[in-house]
């Protein structure tokens, strides 16, 4: 059946689109960042270290990681029906491996099943933001991929809720019942009801839509290099909260995740307003900018009211939460742009690898520095590595195509 033009295709089904992008997003989200919230579990009951145990619920990153530029290689060569379809059946039985096996004495089987389900869920990171793209017009890009974007915080905000009070109370492999269903939901709704998006046809498509937009646009490796520093202070928000308010703050695990799930809805709403905020200036990259300038003075401050043993400190971690995450619609939506109908894929799987490459570091990286120098140290080289970001950020100059 031929794919309708986007002109063709009513507003309910146009709609239906962005759900299903965002149902699928949230629920591989569920998987590779929920795993994090197993860490207090992790540490407190199976004994392991804070760095020993980031490294286990950094396996699904790692699977992220390895499988993303395939998985958009592929969306790019047979559409993103199949991609998203197959990959949240895999990512589900992967689930189920570590279910059955997360409760075991040794926890390298579990380990592998978790970077056998990270693998899986990358399809969604790949594919799901094309659906959206491709659907929509340039002038409502970034409204549209900031509500996608929301599926992200939206799942990790659903994994803090229950994640860590079924691990606490019924085991590590009730809590990883959670994605293992959701990913099989979405993996069935996407194979009964996606629509590939419309592109050209190779052999009539103009020569700069087939080019490779790594040769002729530097944009990309920037926003790819920004990326990859922004993830990092993301990441330590999102491995280390749950624990920090534990041990460091003294609340219980069941208030802890009420407080994350909190700050993940309002940072979901955070990346709907800067996707707003781009259409209406007609650029991505200003905006970003400003934002990692806003994440960089809010780490930075995170450190130095940890250091200080503020009760503040609790209230700016809530604010980190939230601007942390709100960078990503926006790299995301300017690298969908420039890599176009034949590139898009891959460059999305590339900024993804590149972004969850850094991310697979942070547990247990920011997790050893935390055991020898305490969490503001761990606050402060986030609030480093975001300002370290802000130069790199392309902004159009006069002559410049918009980005």
């Amino acid at each position: 059946m031929r794919t309708p033009d986007r002109g063709h295709l009513p507003p309910l089904r146009l709609w239906s689109m962005l759900a299903l992008g965002m149902g699928t997003q949230a629920a591989g989200a569920v998987f590779t960042n929920g795993v994090a919230f197993l860490l207090p579990t992790l540490h407190e009951q199976r004994g392991l270290s804070l760095a020993a145990g980031g490294v286990v619920v950094a396996m699904p990153t790692v699977g992220v990681l390895f499988t993303l530029i395939a998985w958009g290689a592929l969306a790019d060569a047979v559409g993103e029906r199949l991609v998203l379809a197959l990959g949240g059946i895999l990512t589900a039985a992967a689930g189920l491996g570590a279910v059955l096996t997360a409760d075991a004495g040794s926890l390298v089987p579990l380990s592998v099943f978790l970077l056998l389900g990270g693998a899986g869920a990358a399809s969604a990171n790949a594919a799901s933001g094309r659906v959206v793209v491709g659907w929509f017009p340039a002038e409502r890009r970034g409204t549209v991929m900031g509500l996608r974007q929301m599926a992200q915080p939206l799942g990790v905000g659903l994994a803090a809720l229950t994640v860590p009070g079924l691990a606490e109370e019924h085991g590590i492999g009730a809590a990883l019942l959670v994605p293992t269903v959701l990913t099989a939901v979405a993996g069935i709704c996407c194979a009964l009801w996606v629509l590939d998006p419309p592109r050209p046809v190779r052999a009539q498509a103009a020569p700069e839509l087939t080019a490779n937009p790594y040769r002729t646009d530097r944009r990309l490796w920037r926003i790819h290099g920004v990326s990859v520093l922004l993830v990092v202070p993301q990441f330590v928000v999102w491995t280390f909260t749950l624990t920090w308010l534990i041990t460091e703050r003294s609340w219980s695990a069941a208030a802890a995740g009420v407080l994350v799930t909190v700050t993940q809805l309002l940072g979901a709403a955070g990346r709907v307003a800067a996707g707003i905020w781009s259409d209406r200036v007609h650029s991505r990259m200003r905006p970003l900018r400003t934002v990692a300038v806003a994440i960089a003075v809010v780490m930075a401050t995170l450190a130095v009211t940890d250091a200080l043993d503020w009760g503040v400190a609790v209230v700016v971690l809530v604010l980190a939460t939230v601007v942390t995450v709100a960078p990503n619609g926006l790299a995301f939506t300017a690298v969908a742009e420039i890599g176009g109908p034949f590139w898009a894929g891959r460059a999305l799987g590339a900024q993804n690898t590149a972004q969850f490459l850094a991310g697979s570091a942070v547990p247990p990286a920011i997790g050893a520095l935390v055991g020898v120098a305490g969490y503001p140290a761990g606050f402060g080289v986030a609030a480093l590595l975001a300002a370290a970001a802000v130069p790199l950020v392309p902004l159009r100059r006069r002559g410049d195509r918009p980005d």
